[in-house]
């Protein structure tokens, strides 16, 4: 017997938001082997999404460059899609500028305290 996922975890494993899914996605019934077969052979609303978004959170930091506690702190709530993290990189407000000083600290400390050990 299979195991049936949830629709967010589906969606989490995939890296796609799942309010952006269609509705049958969003409904579960997934098993692991439906995921599987989703990750071999996409479908088009799955390639689209995870080309243009709009994005979950850890998606959305991780192409800013930053923490998801950094979207927090900068008030991002909502899913981006390409155009606006695009818009964003190209012309970085102030709390993008600071949560990447941040998050470049953050993994420089990592990268020290690994060497130490």
């Amino acid at each position: 017997m299979s195991q049936t996922l949830k629709p967010i975890t589906a969606a989490a494993k995939l890296g796609v938001y799942l309010p952006a899914t269609p509705p049958e996605f969003q409904q579960g019934g997934l098993t692991r082997e439906d995921l599987d077969a989703l990750r071999a052979d996409p479908p088009q609303w799955l390639v689209e999404l995870r080309r243009n978004g709009p994005f979950p959170r850890d998606v959305v930091a991780a192409k800013l460059g930053i923490s998801r506690s950094g979207l927090a702190r900068a008030g991002v709530d909502d899913a981006l899609d390409a155009e606006q993290i695009g818009a964003l990189l190209a012309d970085p407000p102030e709390w993008l500028i600071r949560e990447r000083h941040t998050q470049a600290g953050v993994v420089e400390e990592k990268e020290r305290l690994r060497r130490e050990r």
